[in-house]
């Protein structure tokens, strides 16, 4: 067998790295060609992915894994093609299809008659059977019986990604049964899986039944942690006025096994979690709560500056610097980051905004309309919006002339902030 990844990504690297470790002759695609040029010499083009430089190393030295910028050629090369291409989405989270539909015409001008093509992205319920089924078909110009088409989406965490092959069971979901049964095949000769006695059935390749199951499955579970991250936030907002610590409240709630509520923060963010609901509400124009639930998270920036500003009097004209441009610790993505939205409402109330980051250099926070920070220099507060771990050293030392922090994450240790107004999310 013989396979294709399409978008070496953050998560398709990782994929085509693990098919071509299982044994599996594997083909990556790329646009980005400097990517492909780094890939080809054992780099990965990104940084932080756990074990993916090691073995990719190996796979490229063992003639594995091939790279190159040519889809059509990777896909005519290929029994199995697995698409990663982001679904691109505007500010609001509306889908933008250009990208991924550019790559399905290019897969289709090299599918070949049995070829397996199965979408990784996200998608909207009925995109994989509706919109791309069709589409390979008309370019290819094979009849709907001569290839077949699955979903399996993604449900790694960057980071961890490998481990998470092996923890998690892998959803799959055909257009047929004919589908359905070569996409199992394929994923339990690639993967590995830990054994999971938690779980109701075996660990390991789990046939949903239909490709739009396999789609609303990551719709519902990314929906899910963002409603819960609204729940708590609703409570966060409440113990902030009632001098109560939701923290722990929330801990001695989930001290009861069916109690699963998530943490309050100051922001929701990354590629899944503030986008994935609005594909599911595209969908399903009667859904209220996913709705609400993205208003009560977009609203936190902008009730953390407000109560900041309550603790000071007044912001206007104050220099206040924002920890965090990334969408959370320890990564170097600010794909809806919650950066922008306190940005934003600091300069409403006529506040100074700087932004701080140790992922980012000066210049690559300029190119995001930002102010860097200038280590040193005087601000009237702090806001923590992603939890690095290196701000678990800073001080109020490290600020001349501070006078309050917020930490939005519930991340700092208060002990260091003793000596000015420590301010934290959900706690009166």
């Amino acid at each position: 067998m013989k396979s294709a990844v399409i978008a070496l990504g953050k998560i398709g690297l990782p994929l085509a790295v693990q098919f071509a470790r299982s044994g599996v002759r594997t083909y990556g695609a790329d646009i980005n060609e400097s990517a492909i040029d780094l890939i080809s010499k054992g780099i990965p083009p990104f940084p932080g992915e756990a074990f993916l430089e090691e073995y990719l190393v190996g796979v490229i030295e063992a003639g594995t894994l091939t790279v190159g910028a040519d889809t059509t050629a990777a896909t005519s090369a290929a029994d199995v093609v697995v698409v990663v291409v982001p679904l691109i989405v505007d500010a609001q989270g509306v889908p933008a299809f250009e990208a991924i539909d550019s790559a399905t015409r290019d897969i289709g001008r090299g599918l070949r008659p049995g070829t397996l093509v199965v979408y990784e992205t996200t998608l909207p319920v009925g995109t994989t059977r509706d919109r791309f089924g069709p589409m390979l078909a008309e370019v290819s110009g094979l009849s709907a019986d001569q290839f077949l088409v699955a979903h399996s989406p993604e449900r790694v965490y960057s980071g961890r990604i490998f481990s998470d092959f092996r923890r998690y069971p892998k959803l799959v979901g055909g257009t047929n049964k004919a589908a359905a049964r070569r996409c199992v095949e394929f994923y339990e000769e690639v993967l590995q899986f830990d054994d999971r006695p938690d779980l109701d059935r075996p660990n390991g390749v789990w046939d949903l039944g239909s490709a739009e199951a396999a789609e609303l499955a990551k719709l519902a579970e990314t929906t899910y942690r963002d409603v819960n991250i609204a729940l708590a936030n609703e409570f966060a907002r409440f113990a902030e006025t009632t001098g109560i610590d939701v923290g722990l409240v929330i801990e001695a709630s989930n001290s009861q096994p069916f109690s699963h509520i998530h943490q309050p923060g100051i922001a929701v963010g990354g590629h899944c979690i503030p986008v994935y609901p609005r594909f599911y509400t595209s969908t399903d124009p009667e859904a209220t709560l996913p709705v609400t639930a993205r208003d009560v998270n977009l609203a936190v920036p902008r009730r953390v500056v407000a109560r900041l500003q309550d603790s000071l009097g007044t912001i206007e004209g104050a220099r206040i610097v924002v920890l965090g441009a990334a969408y959370r610790g320890g990564v170097r993505e600010s794909a809806f980051s919650g950066v922008f939205d306190t940005v934003t409402a600091l300069g409403e109330l006529g506040a100074i905004p700087l932004v701080e980051d140790p992922l980012y250099a000066d210049a690559e926070l300029s190119e995001m309309g930002f102010t860097p920070y200038v280590a040193g220099s005087p601000v009237a507060a702090a806001i923590v919006q992603a939890n690095h771990t290196e701000y678990l050293a800073l001080t109020s030392a490290d600020f001349p002339g501070i006078q309050a922090i917020y930490d939005g994450r519930s991340y700092l240790n208060p002990a260091s902030w003793s000596d000015i107004t420590y301010l934290r999310i959900g706690v009166g």
